[in-house]
């Protein structure tokens, strides 16, 4: 081949090179920009026209918004008065106790001190029912002996009397009421927590379990000998 066809013949592949990439190009381009690239069936999606990037997504791969659980009908502690109303019933340094639940009755209570539980244990307390949420009413005057959390009363108060005599149990609370702390003098009536089922308790069933020690003075906050609170509620 003779030198001037070499330069001519390299010289048409070379044109012909770069006019096809133009073509290609512009092509491309336009497909770009109509946004009206397709994959097939089963392969990752691509841009739609005039989608925007969650109209890609189809509506049964979005969860359903979570329902809210369900709270209860009682105000918020911190919108409860600080006490109860006092029955007159009520007197200072007798044994009969306030019950200690708000809208609970004393016809509501359910004498279960002897109840058999897990383990051959004996109730040894009452457990009132109510909403979780409901307030907890000091049942008799006294001073935050501890708060504790334990594995099977959960969220706990221990009241001890002024006299040192007794000491009051508050267990499966929800909530202990704004600034309740240890050492603090509680009056009768006072609202100190909320009824729950915190610890081993059944959350369908959320209660109150109330219990009463008679101790030694100076005798630590988890001692003492129990005794039924069912008839110093007014149950008979």
């Amino acid at each position: 081949m003779s030198t001037v066809s070499f330069a001519q013949t390299l010289k048409t592949v070379t044109t012909t090179a770069v006019v096809t990439s133009l073509v290609w190009m512009v092509i491309g381009g336009v497909l770009l920009n109509r946004g009206s690239l397709t994959v097939p069936e089963g392969g990752m999606v691509g841009p739609v026209a005039g989608a925007d990037a969650h109209s890609a997504i189809p509506a049964s791969a979005i969860p359903s918004p979570v329902a809210e659980m369900p709270t209860s009908s009682s105000p918020p502690l911190a919108a409860m008065p600080t006490a109860a109303l006092v029955p007159a019933s009520y007197a200072p340094g007798s044994d009969r106790l306030i019950i200690p639940v708000r809208g609970v009755g004393v016809n509501q209570l359910v004498d279960t001190y002897d109840d058999a539980r897990s383990a051959g244990r004996i109730h040894n307390a009452i457990d009132i029912m109510a909403p979780t949420g409901t307030p907890v009413f000091a049942a008799a005057p006294g001073i935050v002996a501890k708060l504790f959390l334990s594995r099977m009363g959960g969220n706990t108060i221990y009241i001890r009397s002024f006299d040192q005599k007794r000491m009051y149990y508050y267990a499966h609370l929800s909530a202990y009421a704004p600034g309740l702390a240890e050492n603090q003098r509680i009056n009768a009536g006072q609202v100190i927590g909320a009824v729950g089922y915190s610890g081993d308790a059944n959350p369908a069933a959320p209660h109150l379990h109330f219990a009463i020690n008679d101790i030694a003075p100076g005798e630590g906050w988890w001692k003492g000998t129990p005794i039924n609170p069912y008839p110093l509620l007014g149950g008979r």
